[in-house]
């Protein structure tokens, strides 16, 4: 029953009369029908439809936690605050409360405010709380190999912020994106990609019988490039694929290889997008 800090991870609060209302006209995800117990997946676009930030978002008493990337807490918050004009709120990133992830059937400490995470079943919960209030008998690598082992991926390890779609990021598969809620920052693009197929890249689970390549790394068959790598854990990855290419390759016998790495691939067991024939066969 792990239990594993997550010193990656931070946590931006939005809080205030009018938390609901500024969240719900920029986010990718419905904020509106967000359960108390809740931790759901949503982004912040930028207007051409490109992540700039992904969370997951959960309710506190007085408005909303956003937990996101360490590294880009700050500059989350002052996005935000960019959106904010006469609105009623208050956002700021919070350094007192540590965030881990517990998984396997682990049982928290009371002192936590635990959150199912919406994402994948198997992932367990959220926890979220001052230092001190629960003991990790986990690392912080063992959630991510979990995290990989469901093909679920996060922003930063396994796509670049400003350069992935979130249909690429597989948003749409994981309940991160609402197509029912109204406009948001880049929600046309959005849009247009779920409704015209257009998503020719997505993230993809990985198989590298010999070990993985460096995240990162170039894959490509026959002569063309098919992508680029993600997170590893082991033999189990994830990556970055043009579709389209990848069932040429395979039609036309070519093996995929991520720099001199084989390298096979398989579609995320929760996803439903359309692969090519010669990869479902």
């Amino acid at each position: 029953m792990p239990v594993a800090l997550l010193p990656d991870r931070a946590l931006v609060t939005v809080t205030g009369p009018d938390a609901a209302a500024l969240l719900q006209g920029v986010l990718t995800c419905n904020v509106e029908t967000l359960q108390a117990n809740e931790a759901r997946l949503g982004a912040l676009l930028s207007p051409q439809g490109k992540i700039l930030f992904d969370f997951l978002i959960s309710r506190i008493p007085d408005g909303f936690r956003l937990d996101t990337a360490a590294d880009r807490a700050a500059d989350l918050a002052k996005r935000l605050m960019l959106y904010r004009l006469r609105a009623q709120v208050t956002i700021a990133v919070d350094p007192t409360v540590l965030v881990a992830a517990a998984w396997a059937g682990a049982s928290p400490a009371a002192e936590t405010a635990t959150v199912a995470d919406a994402r994948h079943a198997d992932l367990g919960a959220r926890l979220y709380a001052a230092e001190g209030a629960f003991s990790a008998d986990a690392s912080e690598a063992a959630y991510h190999a979990h995290r990989i082992g469901l093909a679920v991926p996060e922003g930063g390890h396994d796509y670049a912020y400003g350069d992935a779609f979130p249909h690429e990021a597989l948003m749409d598969q994981l309940g991160g994106i609402d197509f029912k809620k109204g406009c948001y920052v880049g929600q046309e693009v959005v849009s247009r990609m779920q409704h015209r197929g257009t998503a020719r890249t997505r993230l993809l689970a990985a198989r590298y019988p010999e070990g993985a390549p460096a995240p990162g790394t170039e894959i490509a068959a026959g002569g063309k490039v098919l992508g680029t790598t993600g997170s590893a854990a082991g033999a189990r990855g994830l990556a970055l694929v043009r579709l389209d290419r990848l069932g040429d390759a395979l039609a036309s016998g070519e093996a995929p290889r991520a720099g001199d790495v084989p390298v096979t691939f398989e579609r995320p067991a929760y996803a439903s997008f359309a692969m090519p024939e010669a990869l479902l066969t």
